[in-house]
């Protein structure tokens, strides 16, 4: 199983650019890129993704149990010629002193060599006790190869590529010269998603053939190859939770410029679940298309907000829908977009209004980072007792609040043990059989979500002769 894993000496590296690149190369030469990325992230592996061809996976030490980490990289792995896995900010940063949820401890668990993408602006001699720091730094992590980047020039590379020579044994892989081509586009989250770029696969190809000019890449295939045997625990996953015999549910799937943020783990569970993913344009579709549920996940609601408030009819028949019990879950943007109002650099836009409350941006994050949630028994779709988990871990990153709330009138299916939520207490606004809450779930082994919530969508379909939404047809619109 050829593996690597892509890591920096910092965050802001170029790494990712690096990544995206690396994965288009080796596509359009033919080889078959599996990419993973560590910790939550959705723009990243939305890119990964449009390079490689294939929906890029996520592991995450805070999320993921180690042995659930290796099943998942081994079972994504499959058919793939080589996989990528792209690191978050340093090789050795991570949340514990230790280290043990740092990218070097991944590529210790899953046995990857690392490649550093190291940005060598201003740098000539003082590279080499870098690399010599970081390989000294953990002996039991082989980095096999540097891929300089952000280079001045000709000469720029010439001397770095002899320091390096001269006082290290380590090989450079990639000299990348410094290129506006390579830039994406930057904003408050990170890089705009891939779902916005309308020539997205356009500036991958060119990144890709950038990239791959200046990289060897027979050389990294060689350093991938030299990974060791890796073998995975027998674990199912939530992918194979499908409950047998039951009948498919239909659940709208908001999939569009505003609303993007989606794990492919996720998805799949759902589908696992029994759930057929209907897409939804919230932006262009003028009406609730035929469906039992109604996913609305993150994104960026805010930069499109007029044309969210411009479509009337969607908005109207999805706060209809909901008010008469269509079961529904929104994170995040999905929670913004609920709200009753959005307000950004001064200008207000009406939302669906199915949530009483105000959502504001700010100009720093409001809430950022891992979570930790308990239960507090309102949600609509609670798991059985056996199986209610003891906390619920999450991640969120918004930069909004939610205003001018009366807790008094509200439910809320979280209590905030770490993190912010919608008040730094609680999060989680139930309102009958929606669930919206800033948090970011996954369904992982530790709490499957989606299988709950498709379990949910269809026992209220059930109970109503096969109609998800009481008081109105089988697809929530008015009878």
């Amino acid at each position: 199983m050829s593996r690597l894993l892509i890591s920096a000496a910092h965050k802001s590296s170029g790494k990712t650019t690096v990544s995206i690149g690396l994965c288009a190369a080796l596509r359009a030469r033919g080889t078959v890129v599996q990419p993973f990325k560590k910790g939550p992230d959705y723009i990243d592996p939305m890119w990964l993704s449009t390079a490689s061809g294939r929906s890029c996976r996520n592991l995450d030490f805070y999320l993921m149990e180690r042995d659930e980490i290796v099943a998942s990289f081994v079972r994504h792995s499959a058919g793939a010629d080589i996989s990528l896995i792209e690191g978050n900010k340093g090789l050795y940063d991570g949340l514990d002193l230790d280290g043990s949820n740092s990218n070097a401890a991944l590529a210790g668990l899953l046995k990857a060599p690392v490649v550093l993408v190291i940005d060598a602006r201003g740098m000539t001699r003082g590279i080499a006790p870098l690399i010599l720091g970081y390989q000294a730094f953990d002996r039991e992590i082989t980095i096999a190869g540097v891929i300089l980047n952000n280079l001045g020039g000709a000469r720029h590379e010439s001397k770095l590529r002899a320091v390096i020579e001269h006082y290290t044994d380590v090989p450079v892989i990639g000299a990348v010269h410094h290129d506006k081509r390579l830039e994406i586009v930057e904003r408050h989250l990170g890089l705009m998603p891939s779902n916005e770029a309308a020539a997205a696969a356009r500036r991958v190809e060119e990144i890709g053939a950038l990239v791959g000019a200046q990289v060897d890449l027979d050389r990294l295939l060689a350093v991938a190859a030299e990974a060791p045997p890796l073998s995975a625990p027998i674990q199912a996953g939530v992918e194979a939770a499908v409950a047998p015999h039951a009948p498919k549910v239909r659940i709208g799937w908001a999939k569009d410029q505003a609303f993007g943020f989606y794990y492919a783990d996720d998805l799949d569970a759902l589908r696992a679940a029994g759930a057929e993913l209907v897409p939804l344009d919230t932006l262009r579709d003028r009406h609730l298309p035929e469906v039992d549920g109604l996913f609305i996940g993150g994104g960026f609601p805010e930069l499109f907000m007029a044309e969210l408030e411009a479509n009337t009819s969607l908005r109207a028949e999805i706060g209809a829908a909901i008010d008469r019990g269509l079961p529904a879950y929104a994170e995040c943007g999905g929670l913004m977009y609920l709200a009753r109002t959005l307000t950004w650099h001064g200008e207000t836009h009406d939302m669906v209004g199915i949530i009483p409350g105000d959502v504001v941006m700010h100009e720093k994050p409001v809430g950022r980072g891992y979570i930790r949630l308990r239960e507090t028994g309102e949600n609509a779709w609670p798991a059985p007792a056996a199986q209610a988990p003891a906390e619920v871990r999450g991640h969120e990153f918004h930069y909004s609040s939610l205003d001018n709330l009366d807790p008094g009138q509200l439910k809320f299916a979280y209590e905030v043990k770490r993190g912010h939520g919608i008040d730094g207490r609680r999060d989680g606004i139930v309102y009958k059989n929606l669930l919206a809450s800033y948090a970011h779930l996954r369904s992982l082994d530790s709490y499957n979500w989606a299988a709950r919530f498709v379990a949910f969508v269809r026992d209220r379909a059930g109970k109503n002769g096969g109609h998800a939404a009481p008081d109105g047809d089988r697809f929530g619109r008015a009878a």
